[in-house]
């Protein structure tokens, strides 16, 4: 296949004046040369389009690729994620990853956890703080945990995330509305262990590929998988697969909510138990990371015994069989 890369390189948002935290979620020059050699080494053709900003300007020149492969995150407001999609679909280009309405939903964790509750898959109670008006309402009992609604790579979390009483929800709430100028998600803290699941492939044919156990060295106090863990992970955190039935009851609790949002080809499911043991859902990321070492989802399939380049050409892959099937369908 001709395929087109879709990225935001954060090397160049950085050179435009952006934070180290504003593009904690944009990609290095490794993962896009890690992606770009995997694809070419599976046969295909690959031409690096970049940002939204030059996808753009090669669509209003006419260009055109039998699929692109899209892990752009975007910058701005709660559609970002899905502007590249959006814009696809318009000119009729397939590609890689989930649809507008299911990036949108998962980005806004309150939104996604509306959908999952109706579903009947667990996810701790929680509401949305849009102003600080809303923090009266809320009667979850402490302890809780708040966060930003949309923001990703533990941006906005930290040790101070858990709140014990109503002031101290007062002054997280507040500082996350002035900083990241969106809502903040509170909900019942999970006090168990931590799980990330990899899934490959859509709808009643997606499957779990693995279950990674999140391990902070530092045993004291409750884990909090922050930006500051992530961003640190190789000193702070080890990351270990796990099996049996804690492993089992994760993958079906992520899988279900995969297929409840309508995510497509792959993704990864965050996963945390509950003090009965019950796992629950944390949020969903049908755009997940790709760097060959340090994201999760590589992580998950190579220690599973299969190679990135691997992971990337089933990706591809799984787009085009699904674009096909219903291609297929449409003639029928």
């Amino acid at each position: 296949m001709n395929i087109g890369l879709v990225y935001d390189l954060r090397s160049d948002y950085l050179k435009m004046g952006f934070s180290e935290e504003d593009t904690a979620e944009f990609d290095s020059e490794e993962t896009i040369s890690a992606i770009e050699t995997a694809l070419c080494e599976c046969g295909h053709s690959v031409e690096r389009i970049g940002n939204y900003f030059a996808l753009h300007k090669k669509l209003a020149a006419q260009k055109s690729w039998d699929l692109v492969f899209n892990i752009a995150e975007g910058l701005y407001g709660m559609g970002r994620e899905s502007l590249v999609p959006c814009v696809l679909d318009a000119y009729g280009i397939n590609y890689t990853f989930s649809d507008p309405l299911a990036i949108s939903l998962t980005l806004h964790k309150g939104m996604a956890k509306h959908i999952l509750k109706g579903c009947g898959v667990a996810t701790a109670d929680f509401a949305v703080v849009n102003n600080l008006g809303d923090i009266d309402s809320i009667n979850l009992g402490f302890p809780l945990f708040a966060k930003p609604a949309a923001e990703g790579t533990g941006k906005g979390i930290s040790d101070r995330s858990i709140v014990w009483n109503s002031a101290d929800l007062k002054r997280v709430c507040t500082e996350l509305l002035v900083r990241y100028s969106q809502p903040v998600l509170v909900e019942k803290l999970l006090e168990g262990r931590e799980f990330t699941v990899g899934i490959i492939g859509s709808g009643s044919e997606a499957v779990s590929v693995g279950v990674m156990e999140i391990l902070p060295r530092n045993k004291e106090g409750i884990f909090v998988y922050s930006y500051e863990n992530k961003e640190n992970c190789e000193s702070l955190l080890d990351y270990s697969l796990v099996y049996g039935d804690t492993a089992d009851r994760c993958a079906d609790v992520a899988l279900r909510a995969y297929r409840a949002l309508g995510c497509r080809d792959a993704g990864r499911v965050d996963v945390r138990l509950d003090g009965d043991g019950i796992a629950n859902v944390i949020e969903l990321n049908p755009l997940p990371g790709l760097h060959p070492t340090h994201s999760d989802l590589p992580m998950i399939w190579t220690k599973a015994g299969m190679s990135y380049r691997q992971l990337i050409c089933s990706i591809a892959a799984k787009a085009k069989a699904r674009v096909e099937h219903i291609q297929e369908s449409k003639a029928i």
